[in-house]
């Protein structure tokens, strides 16, 4: 039995006229005919009443009409879900991000993308740099929003959003008056650094800065979170390099001034497993691109 059986069936049960029915799907009276008495033979029972008048469904006709029906509608169903899963329409995603990405463009990209991809099911975990490596090598997540260009095997990385570092200084801070700061000025200071394990790439550019500037940074005390950074230099306990987004991030008794040297970018990074050619992960990396291009421009 094929498929055109199934629509030659359909028509002249709907129809109850031969004729009619081969003038509706486009083929001559007698081949449409024949299809039918095969169908029935194939299945071993009568689906119609035939009279030089008239044409009537048998029982096992209306049966198998309502069947049909069904046959057809599921398999349009398959098809719709299988061409949605081909656009990344239909799915799962887990997403990896480090916690200073909420303050930039990620809410937003978030936003649109459950906008456009209402049926994708969409998680989301607040991970460090280096735990999303292992996360994306273990397939615990499909994405990673990252701090640094890691060069990891397997792994494919791309900066969508290059961001300036600022300097967080406690309110009450003698360099507070200043608009900028030059980091000159900055080497008898005390910082509060991301611990170097948890982000080597980012740990040794902040160490660079310094150490072109003329001196290695005094370290008070090291933090994981970026929240929690900015949460120390409030309470005083130092200074720190942090990216400018993070000035979104309005917390009592710190302020931000930018730097008065040009000194390298830091950005985001979108990094995602080299060979995995899911169609949702490609739908969420375009968005991205998409998403933060029109965010900078703007």
């Amino acid at each position: 039995m094929e498929l055109r059986h199934l629509h030659y069936f359909i028509a002249v049960a709907e129809e109850l006229h031969f004729s009619r029915a081969a003038q509706r799907l486009c083929i001559s009276q007698p081949p449409l005919s024949q299809q039918i008495r095969d169908l029935e033979d194939e299945l071993g029972v009568k689906l119609f009443e035939r009279t030089k008048r008239q044409v009537h469904l048998t029982e096992a006709g209306k049966v198998f009409l309502e069947r049909s029906y069904g046959v057809l509608a599921q398999l349009e169903q398959a098809i719709i879900v299988t061409q949605q899963i081909g656009r990344g329409e239909v799915g799962r995603l887990a997403i990896g991000f480090v916690d200073s990405a909420m303050y930039t463009l990620l809410p937003e990209i978030v936003r649109v993308f459950r906008e456009q991809f209402p049926a994708v099911e969409l998680r989301l975990h607040e991970l460090t740099t280096q735990q999303q490596i292992q996360a994306l090598h273990h397939k615990q997540v499909d994405v990673g929003i990252v701090r640094s260009a890691i060069i990891e095997p397997g792994l494919s990385v791309e900066c969508f959003l290059p961001e300036s570092l600022v300097l967080a200084l406690p309110e009450t801070h003698p360099l507070s008056a200043q608009t900028q700061v030059s980091l000159s000025t900055l080497a008898s200071e005390l910082f509060i650094l991301f611990p170097a394990k948890m982000g080597p790439v980012f740990y040794e550019q902040i160490i660079n800065i310094c150490q072109q500037a003329g001196f290695r940074p005094k370290v008070a005390q090291e933090a994981v979170q970026m929240q929690t950074i900015i949460g120390l230099v409030a309470a005083g306990l130092g200074i720190a390099f942090v990216p400018a987004s993070l000035q979104n991030f309005h917390r009592s008794g710190v302020i931000y001034r930018p730097l008065q040297e040009q000194i390298p970018k830091i950005g985001l990074y979108l990094a995602w497993r080299q060979h995995d050619s899911s169609p949702v992960i490609s739908a969420f990396l375009s968005l991205a691109r998409k998403t933060t291009w029109r965010g900078v421009k703007s």
